[in-house]
């Protein structure tokens, strides 16, 4: 039996739950290839209370796209299971399971966006993905895909996402080969190591031409710098305000 991806909108109903009771609890944490965003590192690591640098060489992988040239960050499994699991699963469940990724929140969802070149409107598509070791549909009560979103808190992290997603799709049009080794950096401490990126607009304060709308004290606001970095690597890596 193939995984199923079927097509579903807004609106439209699905049964889903995980619980101890699921036959395949905790499977779906195994046999680990799990992509961070950002916004999922900004919250894994204040979850734990370390530094993101901390978080990064602790729990974390770090690779390079072969065409972007861009860092791609996944979380590194547990080394001491075969069976390559995520670290932050216990016999009980998901440890941080408030704080959890993006993409855990919304399986069995996934989310694709499309933009408008003219306009910059986001146009949401999704689809249900059914895979076969899954046994939690039919299980639970009817949800829409939009209650499914709010129920799992998915709102703020597809929000942060796709101010990633937007520089990506910039770059590829500005640069469309690989990205510089210098420029790579860049882009991984404004996105990725927060703490660090803090530190470096502290002693190096802001490059000529760049004023964005922002105070000394929402520095040590993680999302509102994390929004700065953003705005940052804009100006600083391909010239746009």
């Amino acid at each position: 039996m193939e995984s199923k991806m079927i097509p579903v909108s807004i609106n439209d109903k699905f049964q889903f739950s995980c619980s101890k009771e699921t036959p395949c609890f905790n499977e779906c944490c195994r046999d680990l290839n799990q992509f961070l965003m950002p916004y999922d590192i900004l919250r894994l690591k204040n979850r734990m209370k370390v530094s993101s640098e901390e978080f990064l060489e602790k729990y974390t992988l770090r690779h390079t796209g072969p065409e972007t040239g861009l860092p791609v960050v996944t979380l590194k499994p547990d080394i001491a299971d075969q069976s390559k699991q995520c670290p932050f699963v216990t016999p009980d469940g998901c440890s941080v399971y408030e704080d959890r990724p993006s993409s855990c929140r919304m399986y069995p969802l996934a989310r694709m966006i499309s933009r408008s070149r003219e306009t910059g409107e986001i146009t949401e598509h999704y689809a249900l993905l059914k895979e076969p070791h899954c046994f939690g549909f039919d299980r639970g009560e009817p949800e829409t895909v939009k209650e499914w979103i709010k129920s799992q808190k998915i709102a703020v992290y597809n929000e942060m996402n796709d101010k990633l997603i937007e520089i990506i799709s910039l770059k590829n049009r500005i640069i469309p080969g690989a990205l510089g080794m210098k420029s790579g950096s860049l882009f991984f401490m404004a996105c990725y190591n927060l703490d660090a990126f803090r530190s470096y607009i502290l002693n190096n304060g802001m490059p000529e031409g760049f004023n964005p709308d922002y105070t000394d004290t929402e520095l040590n606001d993680d999302v509102k710098l994390l929004t700065l970095g953003y705005q940052w690597i804009k100006f600083v890596l391909f010239g746009k305000v």
